[in-house]
């Protein structure tokens, strides 16, 4: 697995910009800046720590797919920490295989900065070899509507 990052700085608290970024007072926050990945990209579950959450969506053929993962650790306006270890298939849950033994142990973590009311937001994860480019082109964008959301 490879280790990526992305960091953009907002002109917001790292408060606002955290809740806004996992849509905590608002789910339509995440929505928005996700839906450069996947116009239909929503949760379900809780951002709690030790908590399951499921990042799901539409795949191509009009199927539930997403991610199956977990809390690691979440400071409020500091760090999140998630570990991916499962993907959605329709509603059934896929924990084991070949697919999912590619993305075990990938995590991927937020950390928020704030100097001077900019909040820097670090956006560190794992991802294979097959979505480097997906990933390097994408989450720039995403990271765009984050900072235009938040700053509303």
């Amino acid at each position: 697995m490879q280790k990526l990052q992305f960091k953009k700085e907002i002109n917001a608290s790292a408060q606002k910009v955290y809740e806004t970024m996992l849509g905590l007072k608002d789910k339509a926050t995440y929505e928005y800046w996700v839906a450069t990945f996947n116009p239909t990209s929503t949760y379900e579950g809780s951002w709690d720590k030790g908590s399951k959450i499921r990042f799901v969506g539409t795949d191509e053929n009009g199927n539930k797919a997403g991610m199956v993962s977990e809390i690691v650790e979440n400071k409020p306006a500091q760090f999140v920490s998630i570990r991916h270890y499962g993907f959605l298939d329709g509603d059934t849950e896929v924990t084991t295989g070949e697919q999912v033994e590619k993305w075990a142990g990938g995590h991927e973590n937020y950390t928020f900065e704030e100097n001077n009311g900019i909040t820097t937001v670090t956006v560190e994860m794992d991802t294979i070899d097959e979505y480097l480019d997906y990933f390097n082109s994408t989450y720039p964008k995403a990271m765009d509507k984050l900072k235009e959301i938040s700053e509303q």
